[in-house]
């Protein structure tokens, strides 16, 4: 009862956040300092690690029944949260079977391929997860703001047209709806953190000795285009949130809300496939039952 009760609680919340399709999509109907009617992270805590538990069950029936896949796709501004969102909600995960993929600046040999060869790659296999930290969305999220990068990548100067971003969002919902028509499964979250919580996080990373690391001068050049990035994430979900590959706009302000929907999200997802364990055959049931004979009369 109580995991129905955990089901039921992820798919409401989660529903909440899902754009399954661009139509009248606006960024600005979503808050990014929502946090449902959840008051604080004390309040969320409960279900948080009722869901971490859950995902660690529903991921054991995923890689035994080796046929559905899962991606999980993360997109975020400079200090949305992502790395958190890994370390917080996989925590239970058994690490075999799942597997993160950074998407960095591409190398010369990946720029040398069309913008989806890289990612195609490390798309997991059955019965796995795979969790796309940034991912192939980068190429009309940075090099939409940054169209000068499109010189690097050495496409025809006749392919580089008005239309280039349209045709990119077509061939990325071809894309997934291939993995779809192959089993996997992709949930793609943007974690909608607002300007005013980013400023406030760069300045938590420079005045923590412990937290220099994770601070680029690059992060501060970045932010300048703030307007630019929000218009072209806004974009991107309108052209590209599908049935089969919805995004979640997930508020980031709160890391713990920010971490509560993404792990309902994938416990709901999970349980809509209706996994099951996989079940012996009478030859391989008999199998079973003769070494179970002989490990019962054996004289060790």
């Amino acid at each position: 009862m109580k995991e129905r009760s955990i089901q039921k609680q992820s798919a409401k919340l989660a529903a909440r956040y899902l754009v399954s399709s661009g139509e009248g999509f606006r960024l600005r109907d979503f808050d990014p300092a929502d946090t449902a009617h959840f008051k604080s992270k004390q309040h969320a805590g409960e279900l948080l690690e009722s869901g971490i538990e859950q995902l660690r069950h529903l991921q054991e029936k995923l890689y035994a029944a080796n046929s559905w896949s899962l991606l999980i796709i993360l997109q975020a501004m400079d200090a949305g949260g992502k790395d958190g969102v890994i370390s917080h909600v996989m925590s239970g995960v058994n690490p075999q079977g799942c597997e993160v993929h950074a998407f960095k600046v591409p190398s010369a040999e990946e720029l040398s391929h069309d913008f989806l060869w890289r990612a195609h790659a490390h798309t997991p296999e059955r019965g796995r997860i795979g969790i796309f930290n940034r991912s192939y969305y980068e190429d009309v999220l940075v090099v939409r703001v940054h169209p000068e990068l499109l010189r690097s990548v050495r496409i025809p100067k006749k392919m580089l047209t008005n239309d280039i971003w349209v045709e990119r969002y077509k061939d990325i919902n071809a894309f997934e709806r291939l993995l779809a028509q192959s089993g996997v499964v992709t949930l793609k979250f943007f974690l909608h953190l607002s300007k005013k919580e980013q400023r406030k996080r760069f300045l938590e990373r420079l005045d923590d000795a412990k937290k220099h690391w994770k601070f680029s001068a690059n992060d501060l050049k970045e932010r300048a285009y703030w307007k630019a990035y929000q218009k072209a994430y806004e974009e991107m979900i309108q052209h590209t949130a599908t049935k089969q590959a919805p995004w979640y706009v997930v508020p980031a302000d709160n890391k713990w809300f920010t971490r509560l929907v993404v792990a309902s999200a994938i416990v709901a997802a999970l349980d809509d496939l209706d996994l099951k364990l996989p079940e012996l055959d009478e030859a391989q049931r008999k199998e079973m039952a003769a070494a179970r004979r002989a490990l019962l009369h054996g004289k060790d």
